[in-house]
């Protein structure tokens, strides 16, 4: 069930627009715009939390084009994705792994969606979706980063499909987990 948005949670978003917690492009560091006003005239939607809740990412149109940004909100800053969003392609609907590693998006660039993959790390770019005939949409990546879920409409109509990414994948855990399993520990 779901819960509709209570008046304790947006009166900590409207503290959170008190404090001047701004949102700015994130293609590069020197691509940031100078304003740091969280409310813009400019269109930001699509919101996704990570799951530790450091990081939102959301569409924006702020530079002119319509870009994926990320915002750390313990540090109160954007975090730049290099090569994630191209002049050429736009970027939607995207979904965090537990720490935002891993972002998953669909990207469009020649008119066909494709559920892309950018992973933090390494700052490289996977084509998930491209032995796919149909259309993809609203992907949503499993916290620890391997599993996809994404609506495909390859039958004609909107269906549920996931990729397993594969068991040799670096997971997105939580860093106790993390400093567990390099300490020979068992990880759950």
């Amino acid at each position: 069930m779901v819960k509709p948005v209570g008046k304790a949670v947006i009166g900590h978003l409207v503290s959170i627009v008190c404090l001047g917690i701004g949102l700015l492009s994130a293609c590069s560091e020197s691509d940031l715009p100078l304003s740091t006003e969280l409310e813009s005239r400019y269109s930001d939607e699509q919101p996704a939390l990570s799951g530790d809740g450091r990081y939102l990412a959301f569409v924006s149109n702020r530079d002119g084009t319509r870009s994926l940004l990320l915002y750390d909100l313990a540090r109160r800053q954007f975090v730049p994705l290099p090569r994630l969003n191209r002049r050429d392609a736009i970027a939607e609907s995207p979904s965090l792994s537990y720490s935002g590693r891993y972002i998953v998006y669909v990207a469009s660039d020649r008119g066909r969606p494709e559920i892309e993959l950018y992973d933090r790390a390494t700052q490289q770019i996977v084509v998930l979706s491209s032995g796919y005939r149909g259309w993809v949409r609203h992907p949503s990546i499993s916290p620890d980063g391997r599993y996809i879920a994404f609506e495909t409409g390859i039958r004609g109509q909107w269906d549920i499909a996931v990729i397993d990414r594969g068991a040799n994948i670096e997971l997105d855990r939580p860093s106790r987990l993390r400093a567990n399993a390099t300490h020979g520990a068992s990880v759950p």
